[in-house]
């Protein structure tokens, strides 16, 4: 099953066609996304149940699609979550807990978007597989971890360096949630659809040219891993979001660094679940 967020309202994607899942279910379910995962279970046996055809709903247009989960409660971020991207990052592979921190949901977007650059900002990409919650999860085993996950997504965690790296310490969060920072998509994929839920290839090029490739299988925490970590910690909520790492290829661990510049175009992918596609620009001096 695929779920997208299609100008604000729930849809079951069916094909490339968009059918309104507050309208198809009667009101039960919906209009929203978040509501939704509140009611996950219930959720999941009317639309496995649910009978389609291939001319109900609408075309999707891509540029009316937003986040998958909209308005989580709580995004959680993972650093250095493959051991090469931790190596060109100057780091050793974390071992107990990955380094973790949010992306703000003012950053959030769909998966066309065209993305402004900060003035003198080094803006730089970083594609991720990126886990949707759909039941309550405390300290879950990592065996039990999948029946918490609603689904997949993909999505970029674009990150301006210059902010990220300045001050005292570190401001990861901030140095993350510019506006557009965030663009996931184009919708969530229930773990059933996909061949191996484990190992997906993802990747993404810049103006055409390879920068990341990847597959979820090298992810040091993997996504039941990290569900099981993060829930003993602090308890997991239905919508929250987890943007589980990035593979190595990043702009700041190249030599010599390499950061996104306005005209340029970040195509970005995940077996199984779709591509991204941001353009970016310079910031207006206005």
């Amino acid at each position: 099953m695929r779920i997208a967020n299609l100008g604000g309202r729930a849809v079951l994607v069916h094909g490339q066609r968009a059918i309104d899942i507050a309208t198809a279910s009667e009101g039960r379910f919906g209009p929203g996304l978040s509501p939704i995962y509140e009611n996950w279970d219930a959720f999941r046996v009317w639309a496995d149940a649910a009978e389609h055809s291939d001319t109900d709903g609408v075309e999707i247009d891509r540029r009316a699609l937003g986040a998958p989960s909209p308005t989580p409660r709580q995004t959680f971020a993972i650093g250095l979550n493959y051991s090469a991207h931790a190596a060109e990052s100057g780091f050793e592979s974390p071992t107990q807990i990955p380094p973790v921190f949010t992306k703000f949901v003012s950053s959030f977007s769909g998966p066309d978007t065209e993305v402004v650059i900060p003035t003198g900002g080094a803006v730089d990409w970083e594609v991720e597989l990126v886990a949707v919650i759909g039941r309550t999860a405390a300290k879950v085993s990592e065996a039990d971890a999948w029946e918490y996950v609603a689904g997949l997504t993909a999505g970029q965690d674009i990150s301006e360096r210059s902010s990220q790296l300045a001050g005292p310490a570190p401001q990861f969060s901030l140095g993350k949630s510019f506006p557009g920072f965030a663009p996931m998509g184009p919708w969530l994929v229930t773990t059933d659809e996909l061949d191996n839920r484990d190992d997906l290839e993802l990747g993404c090029t810049l103006d055409g040219e390879q920068m990341q490739k990847g597959r979820t299988r090298e992810l040091i925490f993997s996504v039941p891993k990290l569900i099981s970590t993060l829930s003993h910690t602090t308890t997991l909520y239905p919508g929250d979001i987890i943007f589980t790492g990035t593979p190595a290829g990043v702009g700041v661990g190249r030599d010599p660094k390499r950061f996104i510049r306005p005209g340029e175009r970040l195509d970005s992918w995940i077996e199984g679940i779709g591509e991204l596609h941001q353009t970016f620009v310079a910031e207006s001096e206005e």
